[in-house]
Formats: C-alpha cells, sequence, structure tokens
C-alpha cells in the first residue's frame, strides 16, 4: 500500500510544475516552481490573475470554493476570499504589479497567516520559445515553534498543484491535469 501511495504520489507530482524547495531552515524557507505554458504571455497573465477563481484548487481555500477567490491586481490591492456578506481573509498583499511581467503579493498563504511569518510570493511571466515561462516564488521567514523547515514540502506542493492547475486551465480550459499513463 505504502509503494503505491509514493508511487501516485510521483505521478501527481509529474504532471505539476518543476518544483523545488531551494533553502529551508528553522525561521524559513524558499520554494521556487516553474512552467511552461503553450500561450502568449498576455493570455497567460489574464488567466493566472484575472481568473485564479478558476484555476485554484478549492482544497486549498478557507471557505472549500475557489469561486470566492479574487485578485485585485492593483497597488495594495489584494489575493482575497470572500466567506460571505462582508466576511473574508486578505491572503496577501500586492505590493509590485509589471503587468504581463511579474506581479509581487506578501503575506501569509493560508494556515502561514495564522503564524508569526511573512511571506513574499513572486510570479514572473516571460515570453519563451513554446509560450510563457511561468515561475512562482516564495521566501518566508518568522517563528514557528516547530520550525518552519518542517511545513516548507507542504507549501511548496500546493504551489506546485497551483502552478500545474494554471498551465492545465490556460491549455485546455480545465485545470484539471492529464492523467499520467
Amino acid at each position: 500500500m505504502r509503494n503505491t501511495i509514493i508511487v501516485v504520489l510521483l505521478g501527481l507530482a509529474a504532471t505539476f510544475a518543476n518544483a523545488e524547495v531551494t533553502d529551508s531552515a528553522m525561521n524559513g524557507f524558499t520554494t521556487a516552481n516553474e512552467v511552461i505554458i503553450a500561450e502568449s504571455r498576455a493570455e497567460t497573465w489574464v488567466a493566472a490573475v484575472g481568473q485564479i477563481d478558476r484555476w485554484w484548487s478549492s482544497d486549498h481555500t478557507i471557505s472549500g470554493d475557489a469561486s470566492r477567490l479574487s485578485i485585485r491586481p492593483e497597488m495594495q490591492g489584494c489575493f482575497c476570499e470572500t466567506l460571505g456578506n462582508t466576511a473574508g481573509v486578505v491572503h496577501l498583499v500586492v505590493t509590485m504589479i509589471n503587468p504581463t511581467h511579474l506581479l509581487r503579493m506578501t503575506g501569509g498563504l493560508g494556515p502561514l497567516g495564522l503564524m508569526g511569518v511573512d511571506g513574499n510570493m513572486t510570479w514572473e511571466f516571460e515570453d519563451v520559445e513554446g509560450g510563457t515561462r511561468v515561475s512562482f516564488t516564495y521566501a518566508v521567514g518568522g517563528y514557528s515553534k516547530d520550525g518552519l523547515d518542517k511545513i516548507a514540502p507542504a507549501v511548496d506542493f500546493v504551489i506546485g498543484e497551483a502552478l500545474g492547475r494554471l498551465k492545465a486551465y490556460v491549455e485546455t480550459g480545465s485545470p484539471e491535469p492529464a492523467p499520467v499513463d
């Protein structure tokens, strides 16, 4: 059973982005994920930033519903999740934007927002042969009783999965990656 789970996880990882925890320590970590998306930079940007509710996994939301997510791509805009009426969550705050090239947001994504940490997530979009290279880099630092190095692989997985879902969404219209043979 354990070997089957490992094989399934490795197969899933292959469908997602090239991912790596580039460094980690008790007080922080950095993850780097990238994919090549077979679409123009402008179209990829529109999907990534303007349609996050269509490709982000509902499994990685507070509400359990990705349709409640949005990114307001302006200075001090937010990667937000509405929870109903006047309730909501600011996951990250936009701190730098260069449309179709770069989006930088700061904060603690997901459960990191409950810890004594801060992060800097940068999304970069670059023209390459065959489409657009999209890179998500997330540097997190601060305090967690058990050490941030322990959660780095899980955060890296979620971000890698998100980038894989973005690729699938832009290329096929569905965020679900194709099954691995």
